[in-house]
């Protein structure tokens, strides 16, 4: 009896140990290979998206601006000359900012005024118009008294240029040119443009008198007795010359100031093809 029992407790054992084997290593069931098989999706789809986040862009929404109309820049345009034949490189457009002039370019400036072909042309109307009035007796009349009359005329515009447009403004560091105002009504710009005699732009970007008008001008008409006869010399005379350039240059601002607006109302604009600014 023993041998048949210990006979069973060993296929009973055996028989245990083929189903733990079995168990351990035969085929698993079918819920764990869909585990298996579920699982990775599950383990790869967060770092999908979190890679989907990292790669693509933000987007953020861009409110439109509102488009910028050109301004109309035929507002205050002067051109190089004024009815092709009036130098007008002093004058600068309106609503612009230039950076100060260097010393040769201002000699430069009063050269180009000087010798410019409508010197030789204003010079000789002014000669024209002083041998008619007999204005310098000494002159007398003729081609030789139009000629006397003739190179001193051309030599007071050179000498008067150059001592309101160069010399003056390098000694006092000033800007020689006349800025437009381009805007508002006509007593204001008329008396904008007449203050310029009196108040200039500096080389710093400030403002101060306009010492290059008022001592360049005086300075032009007392280096002028120099080549004038004796009788021409006196105080009376000098103070005329002085305060007649003064004069007409206010006369040329004003004409400066408002010759865009004559040049569109009257000549559709035609003398703004060659501005300066």
């Amino acid at each position: 009896m023993s041998m048949v029992r210990a006979t069973k407790a060993l296929n009973l054992l055996v028989q245990s140990m083929l189903i733990g084997a079995a168990l351990l290593y035969g085929p698993r069931p079918a819920f764990a290979q869909t585990q298996q098989e579920q699982s990775p999706d599950h383990a790869v789809a967060p770092a999908t998206q979190e890679q989907e986040a990292t790669t693509k862009p933000q987007t953020k929404e861009v409110t439109p601006t509102p488009p910028v109309l050109p301004r109309d820049n035929s507002e205050g345009k002067q051109p190089k000359r004024i009815l092709w034949v009036i130098p007008n490189y002093r004058a600068v457009s309106a609503n612009t900012q230039l950076p100060p002039l260097a010393l040769k370019d201002k000699f430069w400036l009063a050269t180009q005024d000087s010798f410019d072909y409508s010197s030789f042309i204003l010079a000789g109307a002014l000669a024209g118009i002083g041998q008619a009035r007999n204005s310098t007796p000494e002159f007398r009349q003729g081609a030789a008294g139009y000629g006397r009359y003739y190179w001193h005329s051309f030599a007071d515009q050179a000498v008067g240029n150059y001592f309101t447009e160069a010399i003056v403004p390098a000694a006092t560091r000033q800007d020689p040119r006349y800025y437009t105002l381009g805007h508002g009504g006509f007593f204001r710009r008329t008396g904008y443009a007449v203050s310029r005699l009196l108040i200039t732009k500096t080389d710093s970007g400030g403002r101060g008198f306009n010492f290059s008008e008022i001592i360049g001008n005086g300075a032009g008409a007392g280096v002028s007795d120099l080549y004038y006869p004796a009788r021409e010399r006196t105080w009376t005379k000098t103070g005329q010359k002085w305060l007649t350039q003064i004069a007409v240059d206010g006369v040329f601002n004003v004409f400066k100031e408002f010759w865009p607006d004559i040049d569109r109302a009257v000549f559709r604009g035609h003398y703004e093809s060659h501005p300066v600014h």
